[in-house]
C-alpha cells in the first residue's frame, strides 16, 4: 500500500505550550518527541520500511478548510467566564489552546472533576498516568483533553496518512464510538481529525478514513484496530500517546494478547506517553503496568460510597417464573420516564424485549448479537427519547452516557459485583435522583454475599 505524505503549515504553540511533551521528566530524560525528533524517527522509520510506506504528493483533507469556506462565529477567551472557587480546579487554571477551551466552554464544563483536578496538570506535563475513578466522572475528558493539548502544542511538519499521533483503545464498540464522540465535540474548534473505528461497522468506509487522510486521533477497539494493523492501513511508530480506557474490562473480556501486539507496535514507553483510566485496576492490569509506564503519577479518587446515594436501591425476592408479571407491575406501579432493563444473557434480552413489545410496550434492544450500525441506531433512538424502554446486556453497562434515565432494572443480577455498580450507574447521573430495582430469584442469590461484601453493606431482601 503506498502512503500518502502531507505537510502542513507548523502549528504555533498555543499560550501553555510548555505543557507538551518536551518537559523533563524526573528521570532527565525528555518524555516523548518534539519536532526534530518526530521527523528523524520518521525519516528513518520510511527507510526501513520499504516499498509498503513510499511517499507521493497528495493534500490534506482538513477541518481548516471547511472552515475557509464557512468561517466560525468569533470567539475569545473572553466569551467563557468561570469565577474562582476555592477548593475547585478552572480549566482555565491549565492554560489550554483557546480552541480546546472553546470546546469546553460549548460542552458545558467549568471546573475539573476531582479525576481530572488531580490528573491534569501532570499529564499536561507529558507524564505517565494511572487514573482511577467510578465511571461518570470525568475520566474521559481527562485524557482527551491531554491529547489535544499535545498535539496543539507539539510541532509536525510532515505527517503520512494512516499514522495517528494518539490513540484511545477502548474495550466495547460503544464506548469507542462515545470517546470519538466526546472527542470531537472537545476538538470541534481545533481543525484536529478524530477517526473511530469499531468492528460491526462498515469496514471500507473506516479504511478509507485511514489511508485517504491524516489521522490526528484515533479511537478503536482492540480488534478491528488489529485487523487493520495486518491489512498494513494503519501504522502506529509515530504514536505519541497511548490511552487504554476501562483497562481492566478489556483484559477481563481476553483482549490482553491484541493490547499487548497493539502496545508493542507503539514506540517504546519512553518515547511516548501512556494514559490507563479504570474504574478498578485487576491484577493483571498491574502487573502490565510496569511494562507500559515510565514513573507514573498515580491519582485515586476514593468514592465516598460504592454505590451512590442519588440511587434508590429495591431488591424483590421472586421465583424465576414471577419475574416477568412483577416486571409489568414495576412498570404500571413506577411509570419510568426511561429505563434500562438488564440480563445477563444474549437469549434472555432478546426473549424479554420481544415480549415487552407484544405486551403493548415500546422497547429496543442493546446486546452483542445486535448489528452495531443498528446499535447505535437504537441508543440514539433511546438518547433522544423516541423509545423509553431499552432492553440490554451489561454491553450497556459501562461508558454509555444516556441522560433523563430514571430507573434501572436488574432482572437477573450480574455475577461481577463490579458490574451491579456499573449498571445502576445509569442512573441519578448529574445531581438526578434515580431508581434501581433488583429481582432476586433462587438462581440469582448466590451472588449476593459476594456482592454485599463488595458494596461494605446488608442488603435488604422484600416481598413484592
Amino acid at each position: 500500500m503506498l502512503k500518502k505524505l502531507f505537510k502542513r503549515q507548523a502549528e504555533t504553540p498555543a499560550k501553555g505550550a510548555s505543557n507538551g511533551a518536551n518537559t523533563k521528566q524526573g528521570n532527565g530524560q525528555p518524555k516523548g518527541k518534539g519536532a526534530a525528533a518526530n521527523n528523524t524517527a520518521k525519516n528513518g522509520a520510511k527507510k526501513t520500511k520499504g516499498g509498503n510506506r513510499n511517499a507521493h504528493g497528495g493534500k490534506r483533507q482538513s477541518h481548516q478548510k471547511a472552515a475557509a469556506t464557512a468561517p466560525e462565529t468569533p470567539w475569545s477567551l473572553a466569551d467563557f467566564q468561570v469565577a474562582p472557587e476555592e477548593g475547585k480546579t478552572r480549566f482555565h487554571d491549565l492554560q489550554l489552546p483557546d480552541s480546546v477551551m472553546r470546546g469546553i466552554h460549548e460542552q458545558g464544563f467549568q471546573y475539573c472533576s476531582p479525576i481530572q483536578a488531580g490528573s491534569l496538570p501532570a499529564a499536561l506535563t507529558g507524564r505517565d498516568i494511572i487514573g482511577q475513578a467510578q465511571t461518570g466522572t470525568g475520566k474521559t475528558a481527562a485524557f482527551l483533553l491531554t491529547i489535544l493539548n499535545r498535539l496543539l502544542t507539539v510541532e509536525v511538519k510532515e505527517r503520512f496518512a494512516s499514522e495517528p499521533r494518539a490513540l484511545v483503545i477502548a474495550p466495547t464498540r460503544e464506548l469507542a464510538l462515545q470517546i470519538g464522540k466526546d472527542a470531537e465535540g472537545l476538538a470541534k474548534h481545533t481543525g484536529l481529525n478524530v477517526v473511530t473505528v469499531v468492528g460491526g461497522m462498515n469496514y471500507d468506509s473506516q479504511r478509507q478514513m485511514l489511508r485517504d487522510h491524516v489521522v490526528d486521533l484515533l479511537v478503536a477497539t482492540p480488534g478491528r484496530l488489529i485487523d487493520f494493523m495486518r491489512s498494513q492501513d494503519v501504522y502506529l511508530d509515530q504514536v505519541e500517546v497511548v490511552v487504554l480506557d476501562e483497562a481492566d474490562r478489556m483484559l477481563d473480556m481476553g483482549f490482553i494478547p491484541d493490547v499487548k501486539r497493539i502496545v508493542r507496535a507503539t514506540p517504546p514507553k519512553s518515547h511516548r506517553q501512556t494514559l490507563l483510566y479504570s474504574a478498578t485496576f485487576n491484577f493483571d492490569v498491574r502487573l502490565l503496568i510496569d511494562q507500559w509506564t515510565v514513573d507514573p503519577l498515580k491519582v485515586e479518587i476514593e468514592p465516598e460510597q460504592v454505590t451512590t446515594d442519588r440511587v434508590d436501591q429495591k431488591l424483590y425476592l421472586v421465583s424465576e417464573a414471577e419475574k416477568y408479571s412483577l416486571l409489568e407491575r414495576v412498570l404500571n406501579e413506577e411509570k419510568p420516564e426511561r429505563l434500562i432493563i438488564f440480563a445477563n444473557r444474549r437469549d434472555l434480552t432478546r426473549n424479554l424485549c420481544d415480549k415487552l413489545n407484544k405486551n403493548g410496550h415500546v422497547a429496543v434492544l442493546l446486546s452483542g448479537e445486535v448489528s452495531q450500525d443498528k446499535r447505535v441506531r437504537t441508543l440514539e433512538r433511546f438518547r433522544n427519547g423516541r423509545v423509553n424502554i431499552m432492553v440490554a446486556t451489561d454491553v450497556a453497562g459501562r461508558g454509555i452516557h444516556v441522560d433523563g434515565v430514571s430507573h434501572v432494572i436488574n432482572y437477573t443480577l450480574p455475577e461481577d459485583p463490579e458490574d451491579y455498580v456499573h449498571r445502576i450507574g445509569r442512573t441519578g447521573r448529574a445531581g438526578a435522583k434515580g431508581v434501581s430495582v433488583s429481582f432476586v430469584s433462587e438462581d440469582d442469590a448466590f451472588v449476593l454475599p459476594d456482592l454485599e461484601k463488595y458494596l461494605g453493606t446488608k442488603l435488604e431482601l422484600t416481598q413484592p
